[in-house]
């Protein structure tokens, strides 16, 4: 995996290699460690999902069926010319009505998004959540995986060696952070990139999230 520290102005590169993220290195200031990996969350808002019955209904005794998306986790792969990411989830349901056996097919989307706001890649699949007779809750589990081009991720070297030169206190560049700079702060955004999931609404859907 290939990763490198950034360093917070005044602050020397690690001699010997990168602390790890968030500790003190050697000359008393914070390292953070960049990976090539993106970063995996899930979207404000689309983490969970109610389904009414009837489906205009908006009262609390008008759920039907609830399910929210927790435990995300990854792995990701950048050894090769491309960085792959696979995700999994666990999707909690629930339902009011247990008289019978029944099949809720949930959509769930995995995105890439570049820079913080460019959606350069989007994969809706679905995920049947099984009730059995006299069943309320039942837990499944859902897979997700992305794939962005190991070079797209790279920082330039130019940029790569200001966020890493070391930096002498009382120097003057020693309290100028490399990121105020707009050429260096848009070519991090360039090669930053984010996994996400979460689940496929509907806009009705969304403004319920949005306004409950």
């Amino acid at each position: 995996m290939s990763r490198f520290c950034l360093l917070v102005p005044a602050l020397l590169l690690v001699a010997g290699g990168c602390a790890e993220k968030g500790e003190l290195d050697e000359t008393g200031g914070v390292s953070a460690v960049r990976s090539a990996c993106p970063s995996v969350g899930v979207p404000a808002g689309t983490g969970d999902v109610t389904l009414f019955d009837p489906p205009g209904a908006r009262t609390a005794d008008a759920i039907d069926v609830a399910a929210l998306m927790t435990n995300v986790r990854s792995t990701c792969d950048s050894s090769g010319a491309q960085v792959n990411t696979a995700v999994t989830f666990e999707i909690d349901a629930r339902r009011r009505d247990t008289s019978a056996p029944r099949d809720v097919v949930l959509p769930y989307f995995i995105t890439v998004v570049q820079g913080g706001n460019a959606v350069v890649a989007k994969r809706v699949s679905r995920l049947s959540v099984h009730f059995d007779a006299g069943q309320a809750r039942v837990r499944a589990t859902g897979t997700a995986s992305a794939s962005v081009d190991r070079a797209a991720a790279t920082l330039p070297d130019d940029v790569r060696k200001r966020l890493t030169q070391k930096r002498k206190a009382g120097g003057e560049d020693a309290a100028v952070d490399p990121l105020s700079r707009p050429d260096v702060r848009q070519a991090v955004l360039r090669a930053t990139f984010e996994a996400l999931v979460g689940f496929q609404l509907t806009e009705d859907q969304l403004r319920y999230n949005a306004t409950r």
